[in-house]
């Protein structure tokens, strides 16, 4: 689903999507590459990357898959110097990519597990703002993008680390957008809600994945919240209650 409101303003614009290969980031990869948007987007599974790629030339828009692994990434260099080989300007970056971890009671988490979250949900985060932040510069309208989580503010049992990393997360995402004020940039954080991804099947084996939204019911928002011409900034979104604002007018 593409916004028509958004699709013209988007042409010719360039984004980098984490976790682009799978679930909400692939749907939004090709979505954008469909309405023009040069994308580029990253992930770990190098088949994945290739079919995502293969998709987005499909929609005739050229792009690029950077393989990242973000449980290794402390080091925001890298990843600058890989953008640059694609790109001297990022309008638009996702920040999408994430693991759930293990859902047990807090006391009961594995260091190890916990580590790992918080290296891929928050410090490699951190690495990527730093790489990008300034290709957004040179944007006229920069826009970033935080995907959490609903956890991340309202406490439910065994969610530990995924739940502690994204409030992780959206503090970072919070300083960030004080940190660009006054400038073109323009950042907003969005709870997707329930959404049919592998993620999910993973949090709730015995759910039906049928009774849950699409990633595709994401796009209209996703797509206002990356356009030039929105002007929200600093704000966090609940998609379910958006889609619902929107479907009863």
């Amino acid at each position: 689903m593409t916004d028509p409101l958004f699709a013209s303003s988007l042409v010719g614009r360039t984004a980098l999507i984490t976790g682009g290969s799978r679930g909400i980031g692939r749907v939004l990869a090709e979505s954008l590459a469909r309405v023009g948007v040069r994308v580029v987007f990253t992930g770990r599974d190098p088949r994945a990357l290739d079919e995502t790629l293969a998709a987005l030339r499909a929609a005739g828009t050229s792009g690029a898959g950077l393989p990242l692994e973000l449980s290794e990434l402390d080091d925001p260099a890298p990843v600058a110097q890989a953008l640059r080989e694609h790109t001297d300007r990022l309008d638009i970056l996702v920040l999408n990519a994430a693991i759930g971890g293990v859902r047990t009671p807090i006391v009961e988490q594995p260091l190890a597990t916990w580590r790992e979250v918080f290296q891929v949900n928050v410090h490699a985060c951190l690495a990527l703002l730093m790489a990008t932040d300034p290709l957004l510069r040179r944007s006229d309208a920069g826009r970033v993008v935080f995907i959490s989580t609903g956890v991340a503010r309202r406490r439910k049992a065994t969610t530990g680390a995924y739940a502690a990393s994204k409030a992780a997360f959206e503090m970072m995402a919070g300083l960030y957008c004080l940190d660009v004020e006054g400038s073109p940039i323009r950042g907003n954080i969005v709870n997707p809600g329930p959404t049919r991804t592998e993620m999910r099947a993973a949090a709730f084996p015995a759910e039906d994945p049928m009774t849950v939204k699409p990633p595709e019911a994401l796009m209209p928002l996703l797509h206002r919240l990356c356009a030039p011409e929105c002007d929200l900034h600093g704000q966090t979104l609940d998609a379910d209650d958006w889609i619902a604002s929107q479907s009863s007018r």
